[in-house]
Parts: structure tokens; C-alpha cells; sequence
């Protein structure tokens, strides 16, 4: 039914949650699994000022390979599920890279955490799981805290 599954991290503890759920979800007939997680750049501009160009340049590619690190722990548990993982890095707004990410991988469903890491920031502009949800236009597993 849901052979090829998007699922998008932040690495949260909601995500974890999500992560165990997903592998779950092989004794439904998922087969693969596209990780996505998105290096949100707003405010990327206002720290290179600050940083400099060689500074923050350095900050950047040490956040990218931290980022590869973690995936890769994320793939390797997938694996072992019996999984199929592709696994994507996306620079840009969360929301929108993880819709852009859904069309272009054609998946069966979005499988995603109720809350990310900046919970203070989505009691007053609205979470990204939530936005998902309206805007999906696959079905999106939300797993609570």
C-alpha cells in the first residue's frame, strides 16, 4: 500500500519516535524509504555577515558533514529493518523542501514528528508537521511526543 515513503528529520526526539514507527511499517509493504532532512538557511545570511566568509563557510560544511553523520545512522537502522533508503540533504524552508521532495520522489506517504526541535517557535508560527499536513497532497503519518 505505501511502498515508497517519505520521511522527513530534524533529529528531534519526535523524530526518533517517527523513526520507530517507520520501521514498523515494512510489515505493511513499505519497501523504501526516503530520509530527508533540510538545512533551514533563513538567517544563514545575517550570520555570514557577522562570521565571515571563511568562518562561516567552515561552519557550514562542518554542519553539512555532522548532518551526513546522522542520516547515515538513520539509513543504517532502516537497513537492518529491511528497508530501502535513498537519503537526501536540502538547503531552503523546511515546508517547502519536503513538499518540493515529496513530488519529485513520488512517494506513497510522508511519515513525519509532531514537533521538531524548536518547540517554542511553532506554539506561535505553526509547526512544520502542520503545514505539511494542509499542503501534502499524500497521505501524512503524524507521530506524537
Amino acid at each position: 500500500m505505501f511502498g515508497k515513503i517519505l520521511y522527513p528529520t530534524d533529529f528531534s526526539d519526535v523524530a526518533e519516535k517517527a523513526l520507530a514507527y517507520l520501521k514498523k511499517l515494512k510489515d505493511s509493504g513499505a519497501r523504501e524509504v526516503v530520509v530527508l532532512h533540510v538545512i533551514d538557511e533563513r538567517g544563514f545570511d545575517h550570520l555570514n555577515r557577522v562570521m565571515g566568509d571563511e568562518k562561516f563557510e567552515a561552519l557550514k560544511k562542518y554542519r553539512e558533514e555532522e548532518t551526513q553523520k546522522l542520516l547515515s545512522g538513520v539509513a543504517n537502522e532502516l537497513k537492518e529493518a529491511g528497508l530501502k533508503v535513498k537519503l537526501r540533504i536540502e538547503n531552503g524552508i523546511p515546508v517547502k523542501e519536503i513538499l518540493r521532495v515529496e513530488g519529485e520522489e513520488d512517494v506513497s506517504a510522508v511519515v513525519i514528528g509532531s514537533h521538531g526541535v524548536s518547540n517554542l517557535q511553532e506554539l506561535f508560527l505553526g509547526s512544520v508537521s502542520e503545514k505539511v499536513i494542509r499542503r501534502s497532497i499524500k497521505p501524512v503519518f503524524v507521530i506524537k511526543r
